[in-house]
């Protein structure tokens, strides 16, 4: 596993003048104070530790820099990884917020797509966690007005591969029997498709899901369109701007139930 304490090294040696110097952000240049005192990457190290081999391959992306790029894609709007590692490679601040040298390659999105994939949920959540744990010890938290928001994000699983929850029929199938039932040709697939045009479409989570993912859920988003997608509901604490809790559910889930859930997720301490 990369640590902190293996990235350390001794600076290179350039006259003052023929080094690029960088004020650094102010925002940044206080966030790792705090970290640092907090010993962030410590504990992330050691949350981590059980993901990684003791001895084989090479040393990978340190926790504390992992973690620190999610917080970089939060704080700049950056929704992807690719976008992220760009940004990084882009500016001498981000370079001192995550204590990479002018001459070191910056993590790429493969990279970061790796470590993401590699980590679990419940590693995410704790540091997550953590990270609220120290802004409430702070003073940072007020946690009397909480603003809870939600916004659809369509899965990566097409409407195509959804089947009968019953049956197993994929919905092509499902239309033949419905077009065989009408007294049409079954096996005329533009008769079938001409049907299902005209016909009122319902296909509730209860009766169909698509097995690659069975988490998403048929829902419609803003522009009218049927997809897969999910709920993301976050819960923002009003006075300081803190999210203090973050819950993904089926797209179709309603605001009533999906709040009642963020709510139990509320971390004010």
């Amino acid at each position: 596993m990369g640590t902190k304490q293996a990235r350390q090294k001794q600076e290179e040696l350039f006259y003052a003048s023929e080094q690029t110097e960088a004020p650094g952000h102010p925002f940044y240049e206080q966030l790792n104070r705090v970290l640092e005192q907090a010993k962030f990457d410590a504990f992330c190290e050691e949350r981590c530790r059980g993901f990684y081999h003791g001895k084989l391959g090479r040393p990978s992306l340190a926790p504390g820099v992992y973690f620190r790029l999610l917080l970089i894609g939060f704080f700049e709007g950056i929704a992807s990884e690719r976008g992220i590692g760009w940004r990084v490679a882009d500016s001498l601040s981000l370079r001192r917020f995550l204590k990479y040298g002018l001459s070191e390659a910056t993590p790429d999105h493969v990279t970061i797509s790796r470590t993401r994939r590699l980590l679990d949920e419940a590693t995410h959540q704790a540091v997550f966690t953590w990270v609220l744990t120290e802004v409430a010890r702070r003073g940072m938290l007020k946690g009397k007005t909480i603003g809870i928001d939600a916004t659809t994000l369509e899965a990566n699983a097409t409407m195509r591969s959804i089947v009968r929850r019953d049956t197993g029929q994929s919905y092509m199938e499902y239309l033949r029997g419905l077009a065989q039932q009408a007294g049409l040709d079954p096996t005329d697939d533009d008769a079938v498709r001409r049907m299902d045009r005209k016909r009122k479409k319902k296909t509730p989570n209860e009766e169909w899901v698509n097995l690659h993912d069975p988490d998403a859920e048929v829902s419609k988003m803003k522009n009218g369109a049927t997809h897969l997608a999910y709920k993301a509901e976050q819960a923002v604490d009003l006075d300081t701007g803190a999210i203090v809790a973050i819950t993904t559910q089926g797209g179709a889930v309603g605001d009533t139930t999906s709040v009642q859930e963020t709510s139990r997720r509320l971390v004010l301490r």
